[in-house]
């Protein structure tokens, strides 16, 4: 006897990410966010910003320290370290820590966008650089070098190697140039970050941009503030403070500036922002050009089945 063929109702489908042009509207709030916040919480929260980068330096130096690796299987143990690295981001957007390479996107995107004037950008770039440093110089002088964490051999002759192929082998061009695709991977992944709508996917987000910046060995120069000078501490030979200024810092301060303002800010906001006449809706809300939310917005527009929990991107 033949069974008549069974029915099911098509299930439904769940968009559980923001698209692209919501990810922009909320890294653009975000920005707006940051760039208003009071000064001494800026200050405070991109200090904390650069401890928690430089623990993931550490721990990255701890894992490269593998002389057999190094010298038959490079690219082997640099990708160990590259998978551990990223720890550090993560843990900074989750806790909502001002990253300076990270505000080189937020808040081009949000000037851009017209919420925050030129001035604010530059004050929060200028007050998280300085606190990033600070942070930086915390961990790597009291923790790491103070501690002796790092101190003794092979360790220290890893720290004297990380520096010379920083700061010393390369050409100021060269640290420039790949200051630009660090922050471009960097600030992708903070991008990616508000696509996502919970914490696993946020991570997912995050760790494998940063996983490639790090494999790559491209110039970051927040998690330079740890290398160099924990090998200025460590007595490295060819590298002063003056030299680390000028031979390591400002290129890879400019070059990281153009990989997050232009490469991801400034082409995003031509793609998904720029002509648009209407206030782009997420979550049901929107959002005025000083990131305040629009009058007659409501969360019962939220479409049936995405999670109604708002995200203003305050807290990436």
């Amino acid at each position: 006897m033949e069974l008549p063929p069974r029915t099911q109702a098509p299930l439904p489908v769940v968009h559980n990410a923001y698209s692209p042009k919501e990810a922009i509207e909320i890294s653009s709030r975000a920005g707006a966010h940051k760039a208003t916040m009071r000064i001494d919480k800026i200050i405070v929260s991109s200090f904390m910003a650069g401890c928690l980068l430089s623990f993931g330096g550490a721990c990255y130096t701890v894992i490269n320290t593998s002389t057999w690796y190094n010298e038959n299987a490079p690219g082997l143990v640099r990708m160990f370290g590259a998978l551990i690295f990223p720890f550090g981001l993560v843990v900074i957007v989750m806790t909502g820590a001002d990253l300076c390479t990270g505000s080189f996107m937020y808040t081009t995107l949000s000037t851009l966008h017209r919420r925050t004037s030129i001035l604010l950008m530059l004050r929060h770039w200028l007050l998280t650089f300085f606190g990033n440093l600070a942070g930086a110089l915390f961990v790597t002088g009291i923790i790491v070098y103070h501690g002796g964490v790092l101190s003794a051999s092979p360790y220290r002759e890893e720290v004297l190697k990380i520096a010379t192929t920083k700061a010393v082998t390369p050409q100021w061009h060269e640290i420039f140039v790949k200051a630009i695709g660090a922050n471009w991977l960097v600030c992708l992944a903070c991008f990616l970050a508000c696509c996502a709508r919970e914490f696993f996917s946020k991570v997912c987000a995050i760790w494998w941009p940063v996983f490639a910046f790090v494999l790559l060995g491209l110039d970051h120069v927040v998690a330079n503030m740890f290398y160099i000078p924990l090998a200025i501490m460590l007595h490295h030979p060819d590298i002063s403070i003056g030299y680390y200024i000028w031979k390591s810092m400002i290129p890879a301060a400019l070059g990281n500036i153009v990989g997050g303002s232009v490469f991801v800010a400034a082409v995003y906001w031509y793609l998904y922002l720029n002509g648009e006449s209407s206030a782009i809706v997420v979550d049901g809300a929107s959002f005025d050009l000083y990131g305040h939310e629009s009058e007659g917005s409501s969360m019962t527009n939220v479409p049936q089945g995405q999670d109604s929990k708002r995200d203003d991107g305050k807290m990436v």
